[in-house]
């Protein structure tokens, strides 16, 4: 499986919105998260070297100065987990967007600050936030829906969440990963350092290895987008294996935006097909599928709780 890889920055510039290009750039999407539920995107202007090595700092703090970013929401804390053959931290910040949200995370991590970590931080989020607007409106171009659905579109990523994530293989040669799982959110955004380890289940049954570029992102499609397009596009089912006979750590920042928890889903009229694509997902609020998903942890909770 060869997942595509996209360019929508044309010397600094994102593909005018509208034009030739930018509706032959929307099938394109489109035929990618239909199939693959994932696509890489080329984006050479944003560097990340800087921003893994922070995180390389952030990540060697002491386990008691970690353990103090908490939050009473679910996946929404530091998080550390061992498995056979690796370890597993990450951290999650709720409202990247929101002036104090990074702040507040940084300074609890460095009493004495770290604005220059911040920004870049809040950097990367507005850019990942920006690339899943643009995902979104050219789903919409691609499906010709009318432009009253990029409001729709733009409900659907009024929250944010980032995740910086370290993952470290143990010394013993062999493999580790979890058990894969779909994202719950609308769109999920991602970057990484040079330690690949993402993998992804094809429609065929078989984990393929997504070989990331440094200056590339991967986009994943998220539960919430596939009930809102009737299952037209596809949510990726993935999992992390970090393969090494030697330690070596994997670092990656993501963003998850989703709707707001009161918001509630409904299939566009227009994507549903009484021959081709009878409607597949009843109207639901986004909050109580969290709330399903979090009592069951069943990743297969959207076609349990939404499925008609």
């Amino acid at each position: 499986m060869m997942i595509s890889c996209f360019d929508f920055w044309k010397g600094g510039k994102t593909v005018e919105e509208g034009s030739e290009e930018w509706k032959e750039m929307s099938m394109k999407v489109r035929e990618a998260c239909e199939s693959y539920g994932c696509f890489l995107l080329r984006c050479d202007e944003v560097s990340t070297e800087e921003l893994f090595k922070n995180m390389k700092t952030l990540f060697d703090l002491p386990q008691k100065t970690k353990q103090q970013h908490t939050s009473p929401k679910p996946f929404s804390s530091f998080n550390s987990h061992k498995l056979v053959k690796t370890s597993y931290e990450c951290f999650a910040v709720d409202d990247v967007l929101l002036s104090t949200s990074l702040e507040t995370f940084t300074n609890r991590m460095w009493p004495q600050g770290n604005p220059h970590f911040c920004e870049m931080l809040k950097g990367m989020s507005l850019k990942m936030t920006e690339i899943s607007l643009v995902v979104l409106k050219m789903i919409v171009e691609a499906y010709g829906l009318p432009e009253h659905y990029i409001s729709d579109v733009e409900s659907m990523k009024s929250c944010s969440q980032i995740r910086l994530n370290m993952y470290k293989s143990g010394a013993n040669k062999g493999t580790s990963h979890d058990g894969g799982h779909t994202d719950k959110d609308t769109l999920t955004v991602l970057c990484q350092n040079e330690v690949q380890g993402l993998q992804v289940l094809s429609k065929t049954g078989e984990w393929v290895d997504i070989e990331i570029p440094q200056n590339c992102f991967v986009v994943i499609v998220g539960d919430a987008l596939k009930a809102w397009s009737n299952g037209r596009v596809h949510a990726a089912m993935h999992r992390v294996e970090v393969r090494g006979e030697k330690e070596k750590e994997r670092y990656t920042l993501g963003i998850f935006v989703a709707p707001k928890e009161e918001m509630k889903i409904e299939v566009p009229g227009e994507l549903v097909d009484h021959k081709d694509h009878p409607l597949r997902y009843r109207p639901f609020n986004y909050g109580e599928f969290l709330t399903h998903f979090f009592s069951t942890r069943n990743h297969n909770a959207i076609d349990v709780f939404a499925d008609l």
